[in-house]
């Protein structure tokens, strides 16, 4: 008997071999697709509200697919499988939201504003990326300027591994970052602020959410509509905002979880 199909849905800056332990935990049970990198066709460019990264995910579905699949997406990934749900609940069987808060109300308003008043760069996490380093001279350096942040720090060395391996490219001056800064701070500034009406759509196939206790991101953009929207398929680990790098077994065990849970209730 063939495996359910999972595709996956990165987060931002985050090519999708970044979770190969992730990956490596779910495998026994799932058929594991995805894209390497959402937001880097220019068939299909990153603007407000992100319409073209969700038709690029909906298009993916209908090409590569003959049946409905679960996604299963990460931060940007998850709040692209709940967009691409909504629009097209045909290609989808549930989906699985991994630490992506659904930002309404008050909060999509000042999203919204600050947009319109060109703040977001400055106050987002666009403020970073843009002057993110890009270029190292192998991945032996990558690897030492990655595991003396903080943010890396507490990842198992093996992620850490996964992310040189799968994000760094060759580049005259040694290797750099495959997802450029560009694009990651572009993705940023242009987050949907129209979740509200998507939120009310996300009607006909299962939804749930994985999330981290401590992730910083979800305090920022707020669970309520989140935890409507899911009601009792919604879990958190003790973990951050990238709690599949932090901790992928338990991440992916939770994931398997609630995706046997959500099975269950789709049509």
């Amino acid at each position: 008997m063939s495996k359910p199909i999972v595709h996956f849905c990165h987060g931002n800056s985050f090519p999708a071999g970044s979770y190969r332990q992730m990956f490596n935990e779910l495998a026994p049970h799932y058929e594991i697709q995805y894209l390497d990198m959402h937001g880097h066709n220019p068939a299909y460019p990153v603007t407000t509200n992100w319409p073209f990264l969700v038709q690029e995910l909906i298009d993916t579905l209908a090409a590569r697919y003959q049946e409905p699949v679960v996604l299963l997406g990460h931060s940007l990934g998850g709040i692209l499988s709940l967009m691409a749900s909504s629009q097209r609940p045909d290609l989808v069987r549930c989906v699985v939201m991994i630490d992506s808060p659904v930002v309404t109300g008050w909060r999509s308003a000042f999203l919204r504003t600050f947009r319109v008043l060109g703040l977001l760069e400055k106050y987002s996490p666009a403020q970073f990326s843009l002057k993110r380093r890009m270029i190292w001279r192998d991945k032996q350096e990558a690897f030492e300027h990655f595991s003396s942040k903080e943010k890396f720090a507490i990842w198992p060395p093996e992620v850490l591994q996964d992310y040189i391996d799968a994000g760094m490219q060759d580049h005259p001056e040694g290797i750099c970052l495959k997802f450029t800064r560009e694009i990651e701070s572009q993705i940023y500034m242009t987050l949907p602020g129209n979740l509200g009406s998507v939120a009310r759509k996300s009607t006909q196939v299962p939804i749930g959410f994985v999330g981290g206790t401590e992730s910083i991101e979800c305090r920022q953009g707020g669970l309520t509509t989140t935890r409507q929207l899911c009601g009792e398929n919604f879990v958190q680990l003790p973990a951050g905002h990238l709690l599949p790098m932090e901790m992928p077994e338990r991440t992916a065990e939770a994931c398997h979880a609630m995706i046997q849970t959500l099975l269950k209730k789709a049509r």
